[in-house]
């Protein structure tokens, strides 16, 4: 099965935009005659591997290598370096450059930064004194469709330099790509942002608008094909993350860690008799079985599979012992085609269970469940007092540490200073700087004011009681029994918009702003029609319905639903239901996705939802982008 998703049944034309990515490398590599040797940066190359086959790339004069601080091996006199914007690949690059030039080899060097390049990079490339021997360019690679209805922006720093260092240059790399889906699918109209970095983000997209303008001409279209833009905050919701994840697809994701959609395993897992190699295994729609139970509970899953299983045997059995038409054999012969994925999943669900049905797992889900319903924080003090004490994994009592701290915002002063002390005392002093970068993100800090969070909790419905994971009527199937805040904010908003939640919203961290964005030309036609010159209608609008102009858009608060929007904006022209996008800021995990997922197939669901974010991550790798080993 090809690593490359399958994307004919996107809701947008998501093939296109990654057909435009293809054609885009193609012409960097055509615009350099002959031979070359492409390096490209390691985690870049997992994403261009979604994108675009090895073998096209061979078939441009590429030959493909992966960029280390090791002298690149080849007989090509031109070197074409494909990085992202990082200071360290930049040393990897001066180093590579100096070692040809002490050994006397004379090539052509050309840097394509992907998605654009940086005064930051570039000067640390003119003091090792290689930037004159340089041809640089860009390679605009904003967005990467990871399977039919998700996008991902490839910024995997994006929470930590944003919450911890103060960088924002990963806003403008997000309201860039989305500005960039709007010249593919029309201007947006709708746009509802939660969260400091959200609300900055859709200020972004207005100002680009401003400067390059999407006119309905452009993507000939007169209803834009994406109808309202959720903006949500990593940080608005740092609860749902750090809790494990109990879809199938979020299991695979805690233990195994799916990477560019494939997970790399031992080959005895999967049952080949080769020991100790390592195989790649795809986990995208292309493959049925996985669409049909990735969203499920993984207690469901391994039912689901048994039953396939049984059945394929009863079918053999019929098989060998009766005398079958030939209309029989052919569909006997077809759900023989399916075996090979059912063998697939069956070894991968087996492989899982030996995770989850560890007592240490399954104490650590009663744990989270604790924290959650904020029943006893002594008791929860203790556990992971005793976790640090019996040095269990750094990330696992950090993961805790943080639940804790959140619900209750932060911990009491000597509770704080006790457990930080106590982690440097197990780990090492060296932690000291992931403990500070965790209490400057706000995510283990001292209390300092008495915690909302049974108002949210309740106000939200985020604890459901007798959760049905067989046939779920809510999306707190995906946590057995916890509803992810960021969801239910979304649901909020499809549903009945965000008005009768407004005092909810005040409680979560940021700011929260709703914006319909109207385009003047489309309005200037409508006066033209009335009969009315657009300069008497715009104070009209501004005076009694309370728009402001910004650049070519109306901006205004709105409190409806999205329901409330007009019919003519409900469907495409084609019939389908249109698009809502929802953009996490700062990762979302993927039994967020398979909550959405869930409210996306409910029956009257007018919307489409599909998910746009930075980086699909789970509590470890959320956690470990703030661990950092000082020396």
């Amino acid at each position: 099965m090809a690593q490359i998703p399958n994307l004919d049944n996107a809701p947008l034309n998501l093939r296109a935009l990654r057909e435009q990515s293809q054609k885009e490398l193609i012409n960097i590599l055509k615009n350099i005659r002959g031979r070359k040797c492409l390096v490209v940066d390691p985690k870049l190359g997992g994403s261009l591997s979604l994108i675009i086959q090895t073998s096209v790339l061979k078939e441009h004069g590429a030959e493909l290598r992966h960029l280390s601080s090791d002298p690149i091996q080849t007989d090509c006199n031109k070197v074409v370096y494909l990085v992202r914007a990082q200071m360290d690949l930049m040393r990897f690059i001066c180093s590579n450059i100096q070692s040809d030039i002490s050994k006397g080899l004379q090539r052509e060097y050309f840097v394509y930064f992907a998605p654009r390049r940086t005064v930051v990079c570039e000067r640390v490339l003119e003091e090792e004194k290689v930037h004159h021997l340089l041809t640089i360019g860009e390679y605009p690679l904003y967005v990467i469709p990871l399977d039919e209805d998700i996008l991902s922006f490839e910024l995997d720093r994006s929470n930590k330099e944003y919450l911890v260092d103060g960088d924002t240059s990963s806003l403008w790399h997000i309201a860039k790509a989305i500005h960039k889906l709007e010249f593919s699918f029309g201007a947006i109209p709708n746009v509802r942002a939660k969260g400091r970095a959200s609300v900055r983000v859709a200020d972004i997209l207005n100002h680009l608008q401003t400067e390059e303008p999407v006119n309905s001409n452009d993507v000939n279209m007169v209803v834009p094909e994406i109808n309202t833009l959720i903006l949500i905050d990593r940080e608005v919701d740092m609860v749902t993350p750090m809790c494990s994840q109990l879809t199938y697809e979020g299991l695979v994701d805690e233990f195994l860690h799916v990477n560019n959609g494939s997970v790399e395993l031992d080959s005895s897992i999967m049952g080949a008799q080769q020991d100790g190699k390592k195989i790649k295994v795809p986990l995208n729609s292309s493959d049925k079985l996985y669409k049909e139970t990735r969203d499920l509970n993984f207690e469901v899953v391994v039912q689901i599979l048994r039953q396939k299983a049984m059945n394929m045997k009863q079918d053999y059995a019929e098989m060998s012992t009766t005398t079958q038409s030939v209309s029989e054999l052919k569909d006997f012969v077809k759900k023989l085609n399916s075996l090979p994925e059912m063998t697939r999943h069956i070894n991968l669900a087996q492989h899982l269970t030996t995770f989850t049905s560890k007592p240490s797992f399954l104490g650590q889900l009663d744990m989270e469940h604790t924290i959650i319903e904020a029943e006893s924080y002594d008791i929860c003090f203790e556990y992971i007092e005793e976790l640090i004490h019996k040095q269990e994994a750094l990330v696992k009592v950090l993961r805790l540490l943080i639940l804790l701290s959140v619900t209750n915002s932060g911990l009491p002063k000597r509770h704080f200073d006790y457990l930080r002390r106590e982690i440097l005392h197990s780990y090492g002093f060296e932690h000291m700087g992931t403990l500070n970068n965790l209490e400057k993100a706000g995510l283990v800090k001292k209390q300092e004011s008495k915690s909302n969070w049974l108002t949210i909790k309740r106000g939200l419905q985020l604890v459901v009681e007798d959760t049905n994971t067989v046939n779920p009527t809510d999306i707190a199937y995906v946590f057995s029994g916890y509803a992810p805040l960021s969801i239910r904010l979304v649901q909020q908003a499809v549903r009945s918009g965000w008005r009768p939640i407004e005092e909810i919203l005040k409680l979560l961290p940021g700011p929260h702003s709703e914006t319909k964005r109207v385009s003047k030309f489309v309005f200037m036609i409508y006066c033209d029609v009335c009969n009315f010159l657009s300069f008497f209608c715009w104070p009209i609008l501004h005076n009694y319905f309370g728009f402001e102009i910004q650049g070519r858009f109306l901006s205004s608060s709105s409190y409806d639903s999205l329901q409330g929007a007009s019919a003519s904006n409900d469907k495409v022209t084609d019939g389908r239901r249109t698009v809502v996008l929802v953009v996490f800021i700062g990762g979302v995990t993927f039994a967020e996705i398979s909550a959405l997922r869930f409210l996306s197939s409910q029956e009257g669901m007018a919307y489409e939802l599909i998910v746009g974010t930075t980086k699909i991550v789970s509590g470890n790798s959320l956690t470990e982008t703030f661990v950092e080993k000082l020396g």
